[in-house]
């Protein structure tokens, strides 16, 4: 290595030039590992939260996700990870009773509150009229989009319970499907705008 290059990353990062350095000299310098905040054991907080209806204490580290402790933790995998960018809407649930992307939120946030998954939408053994409307009208093909997509159909409709295909499209529009299946999931929003309508539910 150039003796230039070599003093230009000594004097700009000094904690690189240890996996530089001799071999034998190596193993007698702390490494770049050894040096971060990873390296140091992660303290954990204790939350309470509930979970469709069911009570959770969990002990978390303060860096978790809200999504992994849902996933992970929790095993209520109907929650989608598909970006981690809070760009697609597969992880969107509902933290007191409003749609919520649950990779942007840390799980030591959602202590004392309440939250309702995909999994939480069926009561009494009888479909939400939502789910309904997405079996009904084919609203979807892959299904990775939907639980997302029934979570902000459901506060669309608490919101405005009738509404027309330009203020579905709106309402949606932080939730993206892969498969381009537009067309069929605003017919199963407005499907069960319908029920809801007919059923006072």
């Amino acid at each position: 290595m150039n003796d230039h290059l070599r003093r230009y990353i000594e004097l700009q990062a000094p904690a690189t030039c240890c996996l530089l350095s001799h071999p034998k000299q190596r193993l007698a310098q702390p490494t770049v590992l050894e040096l971060t905040e990873e390296a140091r054991p992660m303290t954990t907080k204790n939350i309470n939260l509930t979970v469709n209806g069911n009570a959770h204490s969990v002990d978390v580290e303060p860096r978790l996700l809200l999504v992994h402790l849902l996933r992970d933790i929790l095993g209520l995998t109907g929650t989608h990870l598909g970006c981690d960018t809070s760009s697609c809407g597969a992880c969107t649930i509902l933290v007191n009773g409003k749609s919520l992307k649950s990779c942007t939120m840390f799980a030591v946030q959602a202590d004392g509150e309440e939250i309702t998954t995909v999994e939480g939408l069926a009561s009494d053994g009888k479909y939400h009229a939502v789910q309904q409307g997405f079996w009904e009208e084919h609203g979807l093909q892959c299904g990775y989009c939907t639980p997302g997509m029934m979570i902000s159909a459901i506060q669309l409709l608490e919101r405005n319970s009738d509404p027309d295909d330009q203020q579905i499209r709106t309402a949606i529009r932080g939730n993206l499907c892969r498969c381009t299946g537009y067309h069929n999931i605003v017919n199963a929003i407005k499907f069960a705008a319908k029920v809801k309508q007919e059923t006072g539910a």
